[in-house]
């Protein structure tokens, strides 16, 4: 018991040295390389603490190993031209002027909802309120507003149409039909939802219309009363 109490502490003594050498950024938004630096290590302090078996010094040169690895990667990053991009990649803006790229959206395995989620959690609801959005390299999201963004999202926007399929569920809450829709999307020159990247409609009657590579369009829907 004793030997593995003291291999243990060895292990975490010396893993916790090696995770303050690599910098603060190591320990809060890593870069992809960094998270399999990290991963590899923590692997390898766990081979030794459950297998007596194995040296701890085996365990220790591992670790300082993958420590002499990270800080040559972290030299390749600052000191040569292109290296970050393609270590770390390079920040991804999935929301533009034109709307939503959906080249982008792909690029990085994520849909509309993904980005509609995104938006929400930063406070952002309606997607023309938005100039510019983007997912940096390491994975956050970030979005700058317009300056009125505030006035455009008065009433919570919902997906009426989700990459060219209707959402029946919030069709419903619009207390509308399909054919409802399908008639507005005619007047705005869209002959079917098949056509469409998104249609969002909040509860004032707002429409955000996007057709695939197309530039996106709002206009209002004729609403008696407010809906929610």
């Amino acid at each position: 018991m004793a030997l593995i109490f003291i291999r243990t502490l060895v292990i975490f003594v010396t893993t916790f040295i090696v995770m303050r050498l690599m910098g603060k950024r190591q320990i809060g938004e890593m870069q992809p390389y960094e998270l399999v630096i990290t991963l590899l290590i923590a692997e390898l302090a766990c081979i030794p603490m459950a297998d007596n078996s194995i040296p701890l010094l085996y365990g220790i040169v591992s670790i300082l190993t993958v420590y002499l690895l990270h800080q040559i990667v972290c030299i390749l990053d600052l000191k040569l031209p292109g290296a970050k991009v393609v270590l770390g990649g390079s920040p991804s803006i999935v929301l533009n002027k034109n709307g939503i790229d959906d080249t982008q959206l792909k690029k990085n395995n994520l849909d509309v909802t993904d980005l509609i989620a995104s938006l929400r959690t930063e406070g952002y609801f309606a997607l023309d309120a938005i100039e510019y959005a983007l997912y940096e390299s390491e994975g956050t999201f970030s979005a700058l507003p317009k300056k009125d963004y505030e006035q455009m999202q008065s009433s919570l926007p919902i997906i009426i149409v989700d990459e060219g399929k209707f959402d029946e569920k919030n069709i419903e809450r619009t207390k509308r039909s399909k054919a409802y829709f399908l008639n507005a999307l005619k007047e705005q020159g869209c002959s079917s939802e098949k056509k469409l990247l998104v249609m969002t409609v909040d509860g004032n009657g707002k429409v955000y219309m996007q057709q695939i590579g197309k530039k996106y369009k709002v206009f209002h829907l004729n609403w008696e009363e407010k809906l929610w």
